[in-house]
């Protein structure tokens, strides 16, 4: 379990770095006087929805097949890429 932990940290860590709700929060805790109050409020809503995304791929991967999920990996993977091209695109 530590080792899936560490992996995930890392992945989630470089992930949100530079990313729309980084740059979100940055900017709030600019312009408060609380800024503890945004590190609060962001780390809860960044937990919250990562815990509706654990509960919803654990549901999806009762409810459907091994290969439908590995289906849905594929699918997700190719929308990311897919979003980085038409974003360098746009640029």
């Amino acid at each position: 379990m530590m080792k899936i932990a560490l992996s995930t940290l890392a992945l989630v860590f470089l992930a949100e770095l530079g990313d729309k709700t980084q740059l979100t929060v940055f900017c709030l805790a600019m312009e408060t006087t609380s800024p503890w109050g945004v590190l609060i409020g962001a780390g809860v809503a960044l937990l919250l929805s990562t815990v509706l995304a654990v509960l919803l791929a654990v549901a999806v991967h009762h409810l459907l097949p091994d290969v439908w999920t590995k289906w849905i990996r594929v699918a997700a993977g190719a929308l990311f890429i897919l979003v980085g091209i038409w974003t360098i695109w746009k640029a």
